[in-house]
């Protein structure tokens, strides 16, 4: 009999190939990057320093939960191109945050059928405006679970850095059934050029909203300008977004070493 870790990567793949085939996109997907977190990992503590003293344990959304299924839905190149010039987000990459989140509704709602099939539990997030209005800071960051499972590490854009880039969008669910946790899972080495030798740096100049300063990020003025984007693309949907400082760098879509 397929194990069940086995068929959550074939739910996980098979509901992208699904989402596609509706119609709903044309080509905006590479392959996901699927990790597991158990849910007694000691970094879980750590969050209520790094993001934020209301962060939520794991425990807090499932009781008897067990383990963290994280993935990363990377965007094709054609979608992070676009999104290049100007200083408000192209069309193309508001249209691919809205159905990406759509994307993850769903695959969460398969995943969540899945596991109900087998007799378990799951403990559900939205895949974004999950944060407090006030502090923009998040409950439940998708980003800081996937930086423990071992997706990526952090750039000094603060987005997170996978072996596919940083162009594309995260995801987490709760599951009440320990999973083995991957072999090459856990917090990587450093993939940030700047961080590395400061070489780049390119993803804080490409900041329309002028939300960075030497060592500071403000929340505000990138909301700001996501919420600007928003309404300029309010006939497409609520695309609160920007991503001027995901595209055009050497870590949009691949490892920077890579390029």
């Amino acid at each position: 009999m397929e194990s069940l870790n086995v068929k959550i990567n074939e739910t996980i793949v098979t509901a992208i190939k699904e989402f596609e085939a509706a119609g709903k996109t044309e080509n905006f997907w590479k392959k996901p990057i699927i990790k597991i977190i158990s849910a007694n990992d000691n970094n879980f503590e750590s969050l209520k320093q790094t993001v934020s003293s209301s962060h939520l344990m794991p425990y807090d959304i499932l009781p008897d939960v067990k383990s963290i299924i994280c993935f990363f839905i990377p965007f094709h190149a054609h979608i992070v191109n676009s999104n290049m010039n100007g200083n408000m987000a192209s069309e193309k990459w508001a249209l691919a945050y809205i159905k990406t989140n759509e994307l993850i509704l769903k695959i969460n709602n398969d995943i969540e059928i899945l596991m109900e099939q087998n007799g378990y539990k799951t403990g559900k997030i939205p895949a974004t405006h999950n944060f407090d209005k006030k502090t923009l800071k998040s409950g439940w960051s998708h980003r800081h679970i996937a930086y423990m499972a071992g997706i990526g590490t952090f750039g000094i854009n603060n987005m997170l850095i996978t072996e596919k880039g940083c162009c594309g969008r995260l995801g987490s669910i709760l599951i009440d059934y320990e999973l083995p946790v991957y072999e090459n899972s856990g917090i990587l080495n450093e993939k940030c050029l700047n961080k590395k030798n400061n070489s780049c740096g390119k993803c804080q100049k490409n900041c329309v909203a002028g939300a960075y300063t030497l060592n500071e990020f403000n929340r505000h003025k990138c909301y700001e300008q996501c919420i600007k984007n928003s309404e300029y693309h309010k006939n497409i949907g609520y695309a609160d977004v920007c991503g001027k400082c995901l595209a055009g760098l050497p870590c949009s879509t691949k490892e920077p070493q890579h390029i």
